[in-house]
């Protein structure tokens, strides 16, 4: 469904919300006049420099290896045609729309930026794509995260010249030409400068950041919620989630958010209410008391990470790049290594988040620990397995995070001909991030699912009001205890109410301020 909110791309940088409407939500770009006014002027000062007898780097020269050969004027079109052509190398499996329009916006952001020298023509191809609901198709395997994503940017500039391989708004993949007449949008003959300024950014792996940082500012509220709802299933303790406990002792931001959350939560609770009396434990184990220190931590390396992507956001990344000054000179801004650092940074905590997550879930499973619940929460053990396999389906997604939690940006490999022989890899690294957070999700469905299942069996004690809420949204999708029945239709569907966001939207009244 489209935003109802346009975008507009000003000469300063976009927004962390402007990328997730245009990616997510298909909001309508439009470009200020100013910017196109800047675009004409700096380009005035390009075409200047392309005609002049003095060989300048990427206007009329050639690129990376080969920058040391002048290229003749009539050569130069061509030149342009050959970069994106050569460089739209990837392969494997289209990537999702959601990262190519990302990344497309990302890149419309540094050319209306001024400091790229292209044509005001080019942005507003590139505009008219996204607006039009054009996807390139953009593989999954080609960047190494150094002179930018090169060959998924390069995938989406020949969708501008006219060739390459896209799909419609509904996501049917047909030919370019087909899709540019029907939306009137003519192909771009790109000229001096161009195809470097569409092609030499950090779009690709900044856009998965974005996206990423979203989704797991919903899911660290989740986190505490279905911690929240294991530790009441377990008759666990409110008490180590009080403020004082945090603020003064520990003052980490997201630690006392987290236990903030956790303490609302179980507030008024009348199964915790139900022990506060004559409980014989003096403390609960780790995965329930210290959930706040863990998701906190998560919090912390969010906030981060989204202070990298908001400095990079500001950025106009291209080499060579156009200084105020005018003049146009080689840099290294096209490195991914912020950006990488991050991402890896981001899947750690991830994996460590969902790790938590597991050992909650395993401990309402397990009779000797989960203070007299049938075992697996079957309504028969022995007969019925109950939710022994859906323990193991989460196991293995917290062993996969764990592999996926190992460094991408520690990695480089030479390319070339050796002019660029470090490079970030950080477009890997955004790949399993992306793959790591949505595990992450499918982790948390399981606690949900399985620790609602574990309140309903403490009846007729009932659950706090935000606990007891997302156990009532759950009850729309999934069944409450019983007899053994089909249980990935279950899973997923729990899973989808996270997906979409109904969860957090209904956790979110219950949460403090």
């Amino acid at each position: 469904m489209a935003s109802s909110t346009p975008v507009t791309l000003e000469l300063n940088s976009a927004t962390a919300e402007d990328v997730i409407a245009v990616a997510r939500h298909e909001a309508h770009i439009t470009i200020s006049a100013q910017v196109l006014e800047q675009l004409a002027s700096v380009r005035a000062h390009i075409d200047a420099l392309a005609s002049a007898d003095t060989p300048v780097y990427g206007i009329s020269t050639g690129f990376g290896a080969l920058a040391t050969r002048h290229i003749a004027l009539e050569d130069r079109a061509k030149l342009q045609r050959s970069l994106i052509r050569s460089h739209a190398a990837g392969m494997g499996a289209p990537v999702e729309r959601e990262v190519v329009r990302a990344l497309m916006f990302l890149r419309a952001k540094t050319l209306a930026s001024s400091r790229t020298g292209v044509r005001p023509v080019v942005l507003e191809t590139m505009v008219a794509l996204l607006n039009a609901g054009i996807t390139p198709v953009v593989r999954e395997y080609g960047s190494l995260g150094c002179s930018g994503d090169l060959a998924p940017l390069s995938h989406c500039a020949l969708v501008l010249m006219g060739e390459g391989e896209a799909t419609d708004r509904d996501g049917v993949q047909r030919p370019v030409p087909e899709l540019l007449a029907e939306a009137g949008i003519a192909p771009v003959e790109l000229a001096e400068k161009e195809g470097l300024a569409l092609v030499n950014g950090t779009d690709g792996m900044l856009g998965q950041l974005l996206m990423a940082l979203a989704d797991l500012e919903e899911l660290t509220d989740i986190a505490d919620a279905t911690a929240a709802m294991s530790v009441e299933a377990q008759l666990g303790t409110a008490q180590v989630f009080r403020a004082e406990l945090h603020e003064a002792l520990r003052p980490h931001p997201g630690q006392g958010r987290s236990a903030a959350n956790m303490y609302a939560l179980l507030a008024n609770s009348p199964i915790v209410n139900s022990h506060r009396e004559g409980d014989g434990r003096v403390q609960d184990a780790y995965s329930l008391r210290c959930s706040p220190q863990v998701t906190g931590a998560v919090r912390d390396t969010i906030a981060h990470a989204r202070m990298v992507a908001t400095r990079e956001l500001a950025a106009a990344i291209d080499n060579p790049v156009v200084l105020p000054s005018g003049e146009v000179t080689s840099n290294g801004n096209f490195h991914g290594a912020p950006v990488a650092y991050v991402l890896d940074f981001l899947a750690i905590a991830v994996a460590d988040l969902g790790s938590i997550a597991e050992r909650r879930t395993d401990r309402m499973l397990d009779p000797a620990r989960s203070r007299d619940l049938p075992a697996f929460l079957a309504d028969d053990p022995g007969v019925d397995s109950g939710m022994m396999i859906a323990q193991y389906t989460q196991a293995g997604l917290v062993a996969e995070n764990k592999r996926l939690a190992v460094p991408a940006s520690v990695d480089s490999i030479p390319s070339s001909a050796m002019q660029e022989d470090h490079v970030s890899l950080g477009w890997h690294a955004a790949r399993k991030l992306r793959t790591a957070v949505a595990n992450l999700r499918r982790i948390l469905a399981v606690e949900m699912l399985i620790a609602a299942r574990a309140l309903d069996l403490r009846a007729p004690l009932k659950p706090g009001a935000g606990t007891g809420a997302l156990v009532e949204l759950l009850r729309t999708k999934v069944a409450g205890p019983g007899e053994d029945r089909f249980l990935s239709a279950e899973l997923e569907a729990a899973d989808e109410l996270l997906a979409t966001g109904v969860v957090h939207s209904v956790l979110r009244h219950h949460l403090p301020a």
